[in-house]
C-alpha cells in the first residue's frame, strides 16, 4: 500500500485510523506527534515531507471547539484554513494526494432534503466558515484531493457526545437534550475505514464526498439510543434549540446524502445505531 502521513494523529480520528490500520495490517502509515506535524509550522512540515515523501496525506487536524471559535476567529482560521493550505502546497510539491476531513457545518441547515456535495455551502458559525475556507484552499491549490465532510463524530477516543452522555447519565437524575436539530452520528472507526478504503481504491476520482453513518436522528434520539444501549437509567427531556442557547448557532438539519461516496468507491456504510452499539460495547470492555 502507498505510504501515508497522518496529521492530527493525537485526535479522535487519528486514534481511530491507528486502530483500523493495525487491524487491516496497514504498516506504511506514519502518525507523527504534534511537535513534528504542526500544520502551522511550514518548515517542520517540509522536513516531514522530505523525510517520508508520502503518496498520501490525511488531514485530521482541525480547530473543532465550535462555541469557542466565535470569539477566537483568528486561531480557528489559522488552523482550519491556513493549515489546510500549508498541507495542500506541500502535497503539490511532493506529488502527494491529500485526504482532507471537513464537516456538515459548512451548510446552513435550512432544508429538509439530504444534502449532496453540490448543494450551496453557507455556514452559520465561525467553525463552519473556517472549515469551508479550508476546503476552498485545498481545492484551489491541489487538484489531487479528496474532501470528506462528516458529522457528529464520536468514538472510544477523545471527548465526544457519546462519552459525555454516558458520564452525565451516571451523574445526574435527569437531562435536557435538544430535539429539533437533526443529522446523523458518525462512528469515527467507520470513517477511518472509509478513508483507508478510498486510498486502497486509488481511482483518482478527486473532489468532495459526504460520509456519515446511515439513518437520521436528533440529538435527543441519539442520547436516548446511548442510554438504552448502555442500560443507563436517567430521565431525558426533549427541548427546543431556543431553550438551550449556545454561543454558536448550529444547523437545524444536516443530514448528508452518501450516494456519491458509496457508488464511487463501493463503500458499505453501517446504520448509525448498529455502530453506536459497537462503540458502547467497546467502551464497556475498557472499564
Amino acid at each position: 500500500m502507498s505510504k501515508i502521513l497522518v496529521f492530527g494523529a493525537s485526535g479522535q480520528l487519528g486514534h481511530c485510523l491507528k486502530k483500523v490500520a493495525a487491524e487491516q495490517g496497514v504498516t506504511d502509515i506514519i502518525f507523527p506527534g504534534e511537535g513534528k506535524a504542526n500544520i502551522l509550522d511550514e518548515e517542520g512540515l517540509k522536513t516531514l515531507f522530505e523525510e517520508h515523501k508520502p503518496q498520501y496525506a490525511i488531514n485530521c487536524a482541525a480547530y473543532t471547539a465550535v462555541d469557542k471559535a466565535e470569539d477566537d476567529v483568528d486561531t480557528a482560521r489559522k488552523v482550519n484554513k491556513d493549515g489546510a493550505a500549508n498541507l495542500a502546497l506541500l502535497c503539490k510539491t511532493y506529488g502527494t494526494t491529500l485526504v482532507h476531513v471537513s464537516t456538515d457545518f459548512v451548510f446552513e441547515g435550512n432544508t429538509t432534503q439530504p444534502l449532496v456535495e453540490t448543494d450551496h455551502a453557507a455556514p452559520i458559525n465561525i467553525y463552519g466558515l473556517t472549515k469551508l475556507e479550508g476546503e476552498q484552499a485545498v481545492a484551489e491549490l491541489l487538484p489531487e484531493h479528496y474532501i470528506l465532510r462528516t458529522s457528529w463524530l464520536y468514538s472510544e477516543y477523545g471527548n465526544n457526545f457519546v462519552k459525555t452522555m454516558l458520564r452525565l447519565g451516571a451523574e445526574k437524575d435527569e437531562l435536557k437534550i435538544i430535539a429539533d436539530q437533526v443529522g446523523t452520528p458518525t462512528y469515527a472507526i467507520d470513517l477511518a475505514d472509509c478513508i483507508l478504503h478510498i486510498i486502497k481504491n486509488d481511482n483518482q476520482q478527486y473532489g468532495i464526498y459526504h460520509y456519515s453513518n446511515e439513518g437520521v436522528t436528533s440529538w435527543y434520539d441519539f442520547a436516548m439510543g446511548i442510554f438504552n444501549i448502555s442500560n443507563t437509567q436517567v430521565k431525558v427531556y426533549p427541548v427546543r434549540t431556543s431553550e438551550y442557547v449556545t454561543r454558536a448557532v448550529r444547523p437545524a438539519f444536516s443530514v448528508m446524502d452518501k450516494s456519491k461516496v458509496k457508488s464511487t468507491f463501493n463503500v458499505e456504510i453501517p446504520y448509525w445505531r448498529n455502530s453506536l452499539e459497537t462503540c458502547i460495547k467497546r467502551l464497556s470492555e475498557q472499564l
